[in-house]
């Protein structure tokens, strides 16, 4: 099945039958260890602390207007220029990081969490109610992801919210699928037989045998989704659809200075310069988790 999205698909990043059997407590020091991974890792570090920092600081207040410096070129005192209202640059790149990676990562969390839930409660209950919720799930899939995330903007107006709610809308179905199929194959594991045969309570066969692997696989393959939710979100943001001014968002600035780039072409090199390092650094990790797994996967 293909879709007209950005590549979010869990479906895409790793097949189910790649994942281990249980994730390695040391695929963080083996992930440094990759060469991709530790540079990943470095720039991911280098990103978030520059997010953390623009949240309680920034060089000028990003959102005043000062008429007097407007359209100056990158200097001393504004190492990335000015915008056409006299904002500076560096701080609103630094005010914005936390919408375009915070947003990510919130959409991200939403579609894991919803994903995670529905795959596990219709993979373990089988039957009549496994298989309402999957078409239910497989109509979600069915539907080209632009075109829902659209029509839920359409219904819910603009905004940064709105924003994020679309892009759970459209993506989490593939996570529910994967958690599925991983709840299928865990509900058959020789621990989980034994337990059941033990007489363990079935609450504590989910928290203790069944969730905590299926959280972490499922974790990962959210994380190599990471660079393209950082794109769908710049480029929603670009067609005004996300966060609305003044406040800063690096595919809403490239929207906003995109008229002045014949005469001022400043204006895109910083929110252009951030996004594609976020998206190289996800890309990175995601290479590298790519390798890691495969490997165990051999094994």
């Amino acid at each position: 099945m293909t879709r007209s999205w950005p590549n979010l698909s869990p479906a895409r990043a790793v097949a189910p039958d790649a994942l281990p059997g249980a994730p390695d407590r040391r695929l963080l020091k083996r992930l440094w260890r990759h060469r991709s991974g530790r540079r990943g890792l470095i720039l991911g570090a280098m990103l978030l602390a520059l997010t953390l920092l623009g949240m309680v600081w920034t060089p000028y207040e990003p959102d005043w207007p000062d008429y007097t410096v407007a359209l100056q070129g990158p200097s001393l005192a504004h190492p990335f220029g000015t915008d056409d209202t006299g904002r500076d640059l560096l701080s609103r790149v630094m005010d914005g990081a936390h919408r375009s990676l915070g947003a990510a990562l919130a959409v991200l969390g939403g579609v894991f969490s919803i994903g995670l839930v529905y795959g596990c409660i219709s993979g373990l209950a089988r039957g009549l109610t496994d298989t309402v919720m999957m078409r239910l799930a497989d109509v979600m899939m069915s539907l080209p992801g632009l075109v829902l995330a659209f029509a839920v903007i359409g219904v819910l107006g603009p905004g940064f919210v709105n924003l994020l709610i679309a892009l759970i809308v459209a993506d989490w179905a593939w996570y529910a699928r994967l958690a599925r199929a991983m709840a299928l194959g865990a509900r058959d594991r020789p621990e989980v037989i034994a337990a059941r045969m033990a007489g363990v309570p079935r609450w504590r066969i989910l928290s203790g045998h069944i969730l905590p692997g299926i959280a972490l696989h499922l974790g990962v393959v959210a994380s190599l989704a990471l660079g393209g939710m950082i794109g769908a979100i710049s480029g929603l943001s670009f067609l005004g659809l996300g966060v609305q001014p003044p406040h800063a968002e690096w595919g809403a600035m490239l929207s906003t200075q995109r008229l002045y780039f014949a005469i001022a072409p400043w204006l895109l090199w910083a929110p252009a310069l951030m996004i594609f390092l976020s998206v190289l650094a996800s890309n990175l990790i995601s290479n590298a988790l790519r390798d890691i797994l495969a490997v165990e996967g051999r094994r």
